[in-house]
């Protein structure tokens, strides 16, 4: 079982707490299934790795969009040699609140600085190990600052809860001086959970970018839904996009009753080899 990172340092009056939906991710990503699937792929000295490679692989960009406490950024990161065959990846997360930003840089590097450490406790030397490298946490709507075909992994945990409306995107010109505290917390959390109508306003917006930010050949991306966002008919559409773009169920979690029911997707686009 390998740790959660600490979300102690987090204030969750503006920003989403680690919940079952974070920690389905958790266990998604570290499953046996998963990180044998993903270790071929970007393991540099991978014989299945794609593109096949006995020298060096780019380092993998993993970006979270919609980081929250960034639980799920910095397990990736602390745990990127389990996960990915290798320790240099690079991470970088995006979210509207700019308090899960400022989160989510503590989160990553606390996470990352105690992976570092051995069993007596002291840091390992940074000269002795490749270690995973953290880029920033850029205060954004969804994938607005990527560039083109630039990322080979992006996690989405979106807000997916059915609602008459979705609040507006924060606008760093109107600030939010004339909230009081009370509507500011409320409003900042709503961006974490209102998903509008059948909760898949935001994610529809996800789903459409991931063809253009995703590198063409080894890119994925894992996006969380619930009963009630329809899955099925999700899968059927990505897979509608032609060229080889495929859709499966990697992760469930069946705890909880009716539209609840969370499931995460692997998205990629299957290649010739």
């Amino acid at each position: 079982m390998l740790p959660t990172p600490s979300t102690s340092h987090v204030s969750f009056d503006t920003i989403y707490e680690p919940a079952e939906d974070s920690y389905l991710f958790l266990d998604t990503l570290s499953s046996a299934a998963e990180t044998a699937w993903l270790t071929p792929r970007f393991n540099a000295s991978g014989i299945n790795s794609i593109p096949p490679s006995s020298t060096n692989s780019p380092q993998p960009l993993v970006v979270e969009v919609g980081t929250g406490s960034g639980v799920v950024l910095a397990f990736v990161a602390a745990n990127a040699n389990t996960i990915f065959g290798r320790r240099d990846i690079l991470t970088l997360g995006t979210d509207v609140n700019s308090d899960a930003c400022s989160a989510t840089r503590q989160t990553v590097c606390l996470a990352t600085e105690e992976s570092q450490k051995g069993e007596d406790g002291n840091t390992i030397s940074k000269a002795s190990t490749v270690q995973p490298q953290f880029l920033s946490s850029l205060t954004a709507d969804l994938c607005s600052p990527l560039r083109s075909k630039s990322v080979d992994v992006l996690i989405f945990n979106p807000p997916y809860v059915p609602t008459p409306e979705l609040p507006d995107i924060p606008s760093p010109d109107e600030g939010e001086s004339s909230l009081t505290q009370f509507e500011r917390e409320s409003y900042l959390l709503s961006l974490s959970f209102a998903g509008g109508e059948l909760g898949m306003e935001t994610t529809n917006r996800l789903l459409d970018s991931i063809p253009e930010v995703l590198d063409p050949v080894r890119g994925v991306a894992y996006v969380l839904l619930c009963a009630q966002n329809k899955p099925n008919e999700v899968k059927a559409r990505i897979e509608g996009w032609g060229s080889g773009w495929t859709a499966e169920t990697v992760g469930r979690s069946g705890v909880k009753a009716g539209w609840e029911r969370l499931a995460i997707l692997r998205i990629w686009r299957q290649c010739d080899r």
